[in-house]
């Protein structure tokens, strides 16, 4: 059974970037399906932000596409989202998700100075 963990720090100053990584075992992210990033801010519905591929192809959200960025590291078998230039409007709880099917538990974010 697949299973993600989602690590990064909880609290962000605007401006500035929101690192995080998504921990996979139980399965490789280079063999199949999508692993995306998505978040829940604050009494608001669920966003998809954008995803990896097996491949390595990369998909975004269009309303976040200029200042987001999916990568991986295969030897570690993470994957990672960044996210730029933050306001307190990205406070939320971010999950990784494979195949939108299996979730990690999420972690929590906060935009403040």
């Amino acid at each position: 059974q697949v299973q993600l963990q989602e690590s990064g720090p909880g609290l962000v100053k605007p401006s500035q970037t929101i690192s995080l990584t998504c921990t996979v075992s139980g399965g490789s992210i280079t063999t199949s399906s999508y692993w995306s990033w998505i978040r829940q801010p604050p009494g608001k519905g669920l966003e998809w932000m954008g995803a990896i591929a097996a491949s390595g192809s990369t998909y975004y959200n269009p309303s976040l596409k200029t200042r987001t960025s999916i990568s991986r590291d295969t030897s570690k078998n993470q994957f990672t989202l960044q996210l730029n230039s933050v306001t307190p409007e990205d406070t939320g709880v971010y999950y990784c998700a494979r195949d939108l099917s299996d979730w990690g538990q999420g972690t929590q974010v906060t935009v403040s100075s």
